[in-house]
């Protein structure tokens, strides 16, 4: 997703920390990595364009009726809608050219509608709150992740939650090999404790139902925020499932 930058090469996209190192230069492309929020992402100047973007994702096999893509944003579906209330209202950001999820969750019982910069550019959509925003197999691609994470805190409702799903990155031996690193279009690649970080300055908490999954709640009226607003799998009254 191209929105303006919201820092230099040397600023964290993601909390706008100073300073970021110098990670890894791998095939012509320089990342760096944030020693605040843990973040490591491609230099500004090497991000793909718009068009660019586009046709990758349409290089992308997200078939809403292939059975197999169905059981892969079940990890998401699933424990999000153990959560919602009957008949919710949602938003899904970033739904592409193929929003399965959105299918998902409407035979679930919600409301669902789309926004996409380039294949469901419906700028209404942004102009009201929602009950929960999806947001799948999209974070990996934000320019400006702060910007974004702050749209996507204002679209919600008090009580809301936030539903996102991106491959953690985990095993800094293996990042120049790692398949999500090399799809063009993936210019930030976040830690769980990047997601910690974030539940922290949005007091949002943090719940991690499954491997690669995190659910945030946006407190409603009165909601009590602690300290540490991470929220391990299983202790929050929600059975999740392992990671």
């Amino acid at each position: 997703m191209n929105l303006p930058d919201s820092g230099s090469v040397f600023s964290c996209p993601v909390c706008i920390e100073p300073a970021p190192r110098l990670f890894i230069e791998v095939e012509g492309r320089d990342y760096r990595r944030c020693e605040t929020c843990e973040a490591t992402f491609l230099v500004p100047a090497q991000r793909p364009s718009a068009a660019a973007e586009r046709a990758e994702y349409l290089l992308h096999r997200n078939d809403p009726a292939d059975a197999r893509y169905r059981r892969f944003l079940a990890r998401l579906a699933e424990p999000l809608c153990a959560r919602l209330a009957a008949g919710s209202t949602g938003l899904d950001y970033g739904c592409g050219p193929g929003p399965a999820l959105a299918d998902m969750l409407r035979a679930a019982g919600h409301a669902v509608r789309l926004y996409d910069p380039l294949f469901a550019p419906d700028a209404g959509a942004l102009e009201r709150r929602y009950d929960f925003v999806t947001c799948t197999e999209v974070a990996e691609h934000f320019h400006d992740p702060a910007t974004e994470f702050a749209r996507l805190d204002a679209l919600l409702r008090p009580g809301g939650w936030l539903g996102i799903m991106t491959c953690f990155q985990t095993d800094d031996a293996r990042f120049a090999g790692w398949h999500y690193r090399r799809d063009p279009s993936h210019v930030v690649f976040y830690r769980e404790s990047t997601f910690r970080f974030l539940a922290r300055r949005f007091r949002w908490q943090c719940h991690i139902p499954g491997k690669d999954v995190v659910l945030m709640h946006k407190p409603g009226p009165g909601g009590e925020c602690g300290k540490d607003l991470f929220v391990p799998p299983g202790s929050d009254g929600v059975r999740d499932p392992p990671a």
